[in-house]
């Protein structure tokens, strides 16, 4: 009798349970929601440092008294600096900003010798002030710039005298690749191109001999941004 009453029992709980589950209809199901990737913030301010290496552009040496160019060498340097700059972000993955940097070199010496004697031609320092045009996705910037571009006025050193028109102005132009790996921190690797024209050296009056003066730099680098706040919009 027991065993009839329980089975009694559980059939009712299960025809209870069936109504109602057919009561509360269908179950809906929800789409889970696309990823949605943050845009990061280059605009404002930054401050940086870099190191790397340059190097001599045109060794080729112009004899214009006919007397002869014996030799004509150029050293490559390390070089190490800084620099600051402003960025501004629009539409919504293009950049555009201004940079300044200056970089000491431990030696870029060229060194000359023709039959007026033995001449050098040393770079202790290059400056620059450039603007920049760049593209960003997500914590990636590749940019390009150009300006002009500065550096000291040491001039040449020769055995005899002499006199020259070396340009302590010129331009530069170059590019590189930024990456955002920390919050408000970014690192770069950059290339840049400076160019100071022709360089005409005269002993004694006359023109002896000319050459192209630039200099090609690599550089690594590291910029602390100061209005960082994290990605600031989103997109799908």
């Amino acid at each position: 009798m027991k065993k009839i009453l329980l089975g009694t029992v559980a059939l009712l709980a299960l025809g209870s349970t069936s109504v109602l589950a057919a009561d509360l209809g269908p179950r809906t199901y929800t789409k889970a929601p696309a990823y949605v990737a943050p845009v990061y913030n280059w605009s404002g301010f930054y401050v940086g440092a870099h190191v790397g290496g340059a190097f001599g552009g045109d060794n080729g040496v112009t004899d214009l008294a006919g007397t002869g160019v014996l030799s004509s060498n150029r050293d490559s340097a390390f070089l190490g600096g800084g620099q600051v700059g402003y960025n501004y972000q629009f539409a919504p993955n293009w950049l555009v900003g201004v940079e300044g940097d200056i970089s000491g070199l431990s030696s870029s010496d060229r060194t000359f010798t023709d039959v007026n004697g033995s001449f050098r031609d040393r770079t202790d320092w290059l400056a620059s002030v450039t603007g920049r045009l760049g593209y960003t996705w997500g914590p990636t910037l590749v940019y390009a710039k150009g300006g002009v571009a500065f550096r000291d006025d040491n001039g040449l050193t020769g055995t005899t005298p002499f006199t020259t028109n070396r340009n302590d102005t010129g331009y530069t132009v170059g590019g590189g690749l930024e990456y955002m790996f920390a919050p408000a921190w970014s690192a770069k690797i950059e290339y840049q191109y400076y160019n100071f024209d022709t360089t005409t050296v005269s002993p004694g009056g006359a023109p002896s001999f000319s050459y192209k003066d630039d200099i090609h730099t690599v550089k690594a680098g590291i910029n602390y941004h100061f209005n960082w706040g994290g990605p600031v919009a989103a997109r799908y």
